[in-house]
């Protein structure tokens, strides 16, 4: 069963401040995209990278990858463009598809398997998830709190998120509704989505502070704060 991975990288990064495409940034010397695909290579459970870059970056993306079973295309103007244009290169014998964010260069290997494991056993999608921790509100325009929201149900979404090919493909035919999250447009069609253990080291990279917690977790710092 061909596993083939979608990963986007065509952002802009502008809330990490860094001038620079999000995805090229570099993780103690090595760029956050680079790290995010070793991450999705190194179980042995997907066979292909596809990395979507901005347009003007593929030339400079390509030989970042050195031998890797990837390849690298262009994206589009938003994130669900993007994937729509790494769904576009899959071969036919692609059968399952992972799409994952550059942004999670610390994605553990075994999330990769939990998600790819979970499709092959028959789910339309898999999403890895973690409990939300902290109390969530509802607040109005004026900043007034309406509500306490009941967080035992609600759960934080991370990557890679898993699909059969044709069920993603389906989701993404047409012009569908730019989205942050895949599975929803799969939810959209009306397939059921599937859930299994995320981690907290597959937290999305955005802002200044995420890079330096980064960081200390790569040094081994992260051992020595809390």
């Amino acid at each position: 069963m061909s596993v083939v991975a979608v990963v986007p990288a065509a952002g802009s990064g502008v809330r990490l401040g860094a001038g620079m495409p999000k995805a090229f940034v570099e993780l103690s010397g090595v760029p956050m995209l680079v790290r995010a695909v070793d991450g999705l290579l190194a179980p042995g459970v997907v066979d292909h990278v596809v990395v979507v870059v901005p347009g003007d970056q593929v030339a400079a993306a390509g030989p970042m990858f050195g031998d890797r079973p990837v390849t690298v295309v262009p994206g589009g103007a938003d994130r669900t463009a993007s994937v729509a244009a790494g769904l576009a290169v899959l071969g036919p014998g692609t059968e399952v598809v992972l799409v994952h964010d550059a942004a999670r260069p610390l994605t553990p290997p075994d999330v990769v398997r939990r998600v790819v494991a979970a499709v092959r056993a028959g789910a339309p999608a898999v999403i890895p998830v973690l409990p939300v921790p902290d109390t969530v509100k509802t607040v109005d325009g004026a900043g007034v709190v309406v509500s306490t929201v009941d967080r035992s149900a609600l759960r934080a979404v991370q990557t890679p998120q898993g699909f059969r090919a044709g069920d993603l493909r389906r989701a993404y035919a047409g012009t569908p509704d730019p989205r942050t999250d895949d599975a929803g447009l799969v939810e959209a069609i009306g397939d059921p989505v599937r859930t299994v253990d995320g981690d907290p080291l597959a937290f999305k990279v955005t802002t200044a502070w995420d890079l330096r917690i980064a960081e200390l977790l790569l040094t081994g710092a992260g051992e020595r704060i809390g």
